[in-house]
């Protein structure tokens, strides 16, 4: 492990901004349609359960990482093994999200620029600040964390003050009990709130153990209101059929903004934002891939796995799809089935009965 603490409130930031991220960019829960900000509501009441199952995983084992206590509980070959496949799952959750920052950097900002180029502009940045450590990257995020707030809080003004808001289009509400079920827990649970499974290789640096419950409950519950909040708007201005046709609806929302017929064409702070985001999400991937693998290999140097970790990162950002559709498509479909379930939710609750058994006598 990198020497190095951080805050209870640079982690509670960084969860924030990982967990917002490409969650404000993409069509979040819209199976459950104009009930989808009730989804995103269900899906923060469940995470937090998830956060006390790795939460127990850290007290067992506080001064261990994810892949160190894996060989702890499940034997040196099963528990190496599984600690790979976990690097392995942080380094491809890194290149999906990416992805989809630099779709979006073309679609809407740099159309006649290579994938390749927007891509590498933000994997070089994140290489950079990944060598650093983790104490660079809580404190970066305790500066834009204000700048990310600033301007949320100017653009949901305008939105509010422009009249493009409907509240008809939220009724009726809980149309359809089964289907908010459904996308709980085959959607939203797993992005962006069982994605937390990452702060596991963090919460070891930690500097106040104690703090860490009410922290954590505190950076999903936030994010869950502003995940739902947004959702709601997004709902009310632009309704659920032109949302299930947008790719990136918020971005959409906030196209339709036009105050005093001056003031418009503010997608490019929303995309100053999403940046932002996308930065922290990439970094924190890639960082806990980065400690990891020194971990399990014994490197002794660690930050000169920055530069082939992002350089791995923007190669399968580059070769996980063909185009954007197929994206989304294994996003919604084949990735939360057969990877997200397992590793964010069925493997942590084995290992905390493993730990539970080995441990009862403590």
């Amino acid at each position: 492990m990198e020497k190095a603490k951080i805050s209870t409130s640079q982690l509670f930031i960084l969860m924030i901004l990982f967990q917002l991220s490409n969650s404000l960019l993409i069509p979040l829960a819209m199976k459950a349609g104009r009930d989808s900000w009730i989804a995103i509501l269900g899906a923060m009441a469940v995470s937090i359960l998830l956060f006390f199952i790795y939460r127990a995983l850290y007290l067992y084992y506080p001064s261990l990482l994810l892949t160190d206590y894996t060989e702890k509980l499940i034997g040196k070959i099963l528990g190496r093994t599984l600690a790979f496949l976990y690097i392995l799952f942080f380094l491809y959750c890194a290149a999906r999200v990416l992805r989809e920052f630099g779709v979006m950097l073309l679609s809407f900002a740099f159309p006649e620029t290579p994938l390749f180029v927007a891509c590498a502009m933000m994997v070089l940045v994140v290489i950079y600040t990944v060598y650093k450590g983790i104490e660079v990257i809580a404190r970066t995020g305790e500066l834009l964390f204000v700048v990310m707030l600033m301007l949320a809080f100017f653009l949901f003004l305008l939105i509010a003050i422009s009249g493009l808001i409907d509240i008809s289009n939220l009724r009726p509400a809980l149309e359809d009990t089964p289907k908010i079920l459904k996308t709980i827990f085959t959607e939203t649970l797993y992005v962006p709130f069982g994605e937390i499974i990452v702060f596991t290789m963090i919460f070891p640096y930690l500097n106040q153990a104690k703090k860490l419950k009410k922290t954590g409950v505190a950076a999903i519950s936030i994010t869950g209101i502003a995940l739902a909040f947004t959702t709601v708007l997004n709902i009310s201005v632009l309704g659920v059929p032109l949302i299930e046709r947008s790719l990136f609806p918020l971005l959409t929302t906030i196209q339709s903004i036009e105050v005093g017929e001056f003031l418009e064409r503010l997608d490019v702070i929303f995309i100053l934002a999403l940046i932002i985001g996308g930065f922290f999400k990439v970094a924190v991937y890639t960082y806990c891939a980065l400690i990891g693998t020194a971990s399990l290999f014994n490197i002794k140097e660690p930050s000169k796995l920055a530069y082939p970790l992002g350089i791995t990162v923007l190669f399968t950002a580059m070769i996980i799809a063909s185009n954007y559709s197929e994206h989304i498509e294994e996003g919604l479909k084949i990735f939360p089935l057969y990877i997200q379930l397992p590793f964010q939710i069925i493997i942590p609750v084995f290992l905390l009965f493993i730990a539970f058994i080995k441990n009862r006598k403590k």
